[in-house]
């Protein structure tokens, strides 16, 4: 934190004219999945004072299936784009220190409508999902890697999001690490809130082996890391 505080911040990468990085991950030649217009999904009409006094986290998922709109809904809740603006940023449904919007949303999917499971990469600018891998055993070494938390098994979905820091760090140095975290905390805090108007609980997991969970997903730690993890299923 100290070495962050403004009197050490150098010229950013931006000022000094480097290239702005991509505003998101491709798919990376893998073979992607169409969602459904997350506006087509009828949801709970619930009044924002209910929703923030009812939100909790949850732990004890029932074993319904999420539905493949209801999946679309919370990722668009939780990262979609509103607005493209051209090369230079996104408009999203989260605020993010100048727009940047250095997070990527991972999930792991045990018990959707439709789908293997596995772990897919949402593309917020298409609003489509990549495939990374599947097969049962990516469950179980997602939640070894979070210190043997069984309700990511038994989750709907459990959400990843990580942090491509460079696309923070272009604008703002080394003070990018503050905002990342603050970012994190507003995508999560829409999950929660949103999760209500389709009867879903949510709980938010800080406490994973961070090496562990970066080799899962195939990152490398220091340029793309995992900064926060929300599971989330039918109550």
């Amino acid at each position: 934190m100290d070495k962050t505080k403004f009197q050490y911040a150098e010229r950013s990468d931006q000022s000094m004219g480097y290239p702005q990085p991509p505003l998101q991950k491709g798919a990376g030649g893998r073979e992607v999945i169409e969602l459904p217009e997350p506006g087509a999904l009828n949801v709970k009409n619930i009044d924002l004072r209910e929703a923030i006094e009812g939100r909790s986290s949850f732990r004890n998922f029932s074993p319904e299936q999420l539905s493949l709109g209801e999946l679309s809904y919370l990722l668009w809740c939780t990262q979609g784009v509103r607005e493209l603006m051209g090369n230079a940023a996104t408009l999203r449904n989260v605020p993010s220190a100048g727009a940047r919007h250095a997070l990527e949303t991972y999930i792991l999917v045990n018990n959707v409508e439709g789908f293997e499971e596995g772990i897919y990469l949402f593309l917020p600018i298409e609003h489509k999902l990549a495939k990374i891998k599947t097969g049962s055993f990516v469950a179980e070494n997602i939640t070894v890697a979070c210190l043997d938390q069984s309700f990511i098994r038994s989750s709907a979905v459990t959400f990843i999001w990580t942090a491509v820091i460079y696309r923070m760090k272009w604008r703002y140095g080394e003070r990018g690490y503050r905002y990342i975290n603050l970012d994190a905390g507003h995508v999560c805090q829409n999950i929660y809130l949103s999760a209500q108007s389709i009867d879903c609980g949510v709980c938010a997991i800080g406490a994973f082996f961070d090496d562990e969970l970066n080799a899962v997903l195939g990152i490398d730690g220091e340029d793309e890391f995992v900064i926060y993890i929300a599971t989330v299923g039918k109550k």
